[in-house]
């Protein structure tokens, strides 16, 4: 039986953005890295397979050009991506990504897109990527993996993927960018720098036919929320109603020019009739936007009069109490309440600490802080330095932003390596099996580090089994991601297998 392959679809140039805290695919030599980032968005087709969509994009910085005419230079990339279920591929793409040509190597500058599109039946499947520059023989070809699922239901009530977009554009012809008569140019890195004013999404809702009828309606309702504490940005809003159709579209654009700088998500629900939310959906991004200020509103007009906070009147307690809220706060809410600890102005400390529980427990805002005081006794004792509180380090930052890992491995004296503790999460919000690594030199200190994450909006680090096991191996070639397989290195072991 021949194996299905995915059409190539034709390539895209855009300038490159700055890309942080995202799924990259790395290889390096001395002279070039080949850097990639990948991202990936499923859909359904009713009466048809799903299918996935793939979009990767190539730093043109980071891969060879060579002379391909007088005064004209061509890069290439090697790719292949793959499907596989049960040790049997069920399809594949092989091809290679042309740059475009130019007659400046300044201008290698460019960024190089692309995106190809695979039909397979409902199910889990391990997508498999390998990538080469033909024109750099040095670096060998690099692979990584990643289980994606394909969960439809024909007859359920379904979003698609949120598809972010650089742009769109009415299509003149039909091609792999093209959905529902647009031309949808992917935004694979999910970063938004001061220049991108707008943010642009893309995403189908199934079945609502089948649920509400023909003749049926009902409202989608989208916003962005910070991804820290999920409160809402009530600036950026939109709704929409909509007819019951088989397959609802919404290609939707947001302006963001006031967003300040922060990690968020964009959050979609569908709601019926009653207002009642029967489906939502949400992605990540980050944005960079220095030059706009989160407004925290007027403190001035919050009454503390006999709360609990008005009952904290000591000026290091507020600041001690300020600073450890920190984990669970905003990017604004840090800054604010990090300025704030360099006043002696107890009024405004009390506005901005009730202000804060009350914004996440209107009701009992007291309880809530208590709560949360518990666990930050709780890391104090367990983390504290000579020079930091449990909740300034590592450990007790991602204690208190997640809470307790479902499993923690300590392993303090592996032969060569410095002391490690790996923590495993089973859900984090809507991730699943994410880890965190920690490490230190000293165990005298008590201060591990964070030195990689899987977790979105969390410090990667490919190459973090080196820092283990640097005490007794330190490479000399940047290739290196791993130590030298020797008998008693189990990191990588209690990572990929936490217990």
């Amino acid at each position: 039986m021949s194996i299905p392959q995915a059409k190539a679809t034709r390539i895209l140039f855009l300038t490159l953005l700055l890309a942080i805290n995202l799924t990259a695919l790395i290889a390096q030599n001395q002279d070039k890295s080949l850097r990639a980032y990948l991202s990936y968005a499923t859909f359904n087709v009713p009466g048809g397979d799903p299918y996935i969509e793939v979009y990767l994009a190539i730093d043109g910085k980071s891969i060879v050009f060579i002379p391909v005419a007088e005064k004209e230079y061509q890069a290439q990339v090697d790719i292949t991506i793959s499907f596989a279920r049960s040790d049997s591929i069920l399809s594949f793409a092989k091809y290679t990504l042309n740059s475009p040509k130019i007659n400046d190597l300044g201008r290698a500058a460019i960024g190089i897109i692309d995106q190809q599109r695979f039909f397979l039946p409902v199910g889990s499947y391990a997508m498999g990527i390998e990538m080469s520059d033909p024109n750099n023989s040095q670096v060998p070809p690099f692979s990584t993996s990643e289980i994606v699922n394909l969960e439809f239901n024909n007859d359920a009530l379904q979003f698609s993927a949120i598809q972010l977009i650089e742009r769109f554009e009415t299509a003149t012809k039909q091609t792999e960018l093209t959905k529902n008569g647009y031309d949808l140019i992917p935004m694979v890195y999910a970063f938004y720098p001061a220049s991108a004013n707008r943010l642009n999404f893309y995403t189908e809702i199934y079945n609502a036919e089948k649920v509400w009828g023909a003749e049926g309606k009902f409202l989608v309702n989208g916003f962005i929320e910070s991804a820290e504490n999920m409160s809402r940005m009530n600036d950026f809003v939109f709704r929409k109603r909509m007819d019951a159709k088989p397959v609802n579209v919404i290609l939707h654009s947001l302006d963001i020019a006031q967003l300040p700088s922060g990690n968020y998500n964009l959050v979609l629900e569908v709601r019926d009739q009653n207002n009642k939310v029967v489906l939502n959906n949400k992605i990540f991004f980050q944005r960079s936007n220095p030059g706009v200020e989160f407004r925290l509103g007027d403190l001035s007009s919050v009454v503390v009069g006999n709360t609990f906070a008005a009952r904290i009147s000591n000026a290091d307690s507020l600041r001690d109490f300020l600073r450890c809220i920190a984990p669970i706060a905003s990017e604004a809410e840090r800054d604010y309440a990090y300025n704030l600890t360099k006043t002696t102005d107890i009024p405004t400390m009390q506005r901005f600490f009730y202000n804060f529980w009350q914004k996440r427990n209107y009701d009992d805002p007291n309880s809530e802080w208590q709560k949360y005081y518990l666990e930050v006794r709780k890391v104090n004792a367990a983390y504290s330095t000579k020079t930091k509180r449990g909740y300034d380090t590592d450990r007790g930052r991602v204690y208190l932003k997640y809470g307790p890992p479902d499993q923690v491995v300590e392993n303090y004296s592996e032969p060569g390596a410095y002391p490690y503790e790996i923590w495993h999460y089973y859900t984090l919000g809507r991730q699943r099996n994410k880890r965190f690594v920690f490490a230190t030199k000293d165990m005298v200190t008590n201060d591990f580090a964070l030195i990689h994450s899987d977790a979105i909006g969390e410090l990667s680090n490919y190459r973090w089994q080196l820092d283990i096991y640097k005490r007794t191996w330190d490479p000399h070639s940047i290739d290196a991601t791993s130590p030298e397989d020797i008998f008693g290195n189990r990191a990588y072991d209690f990572y990929k297998n936490p217990r």
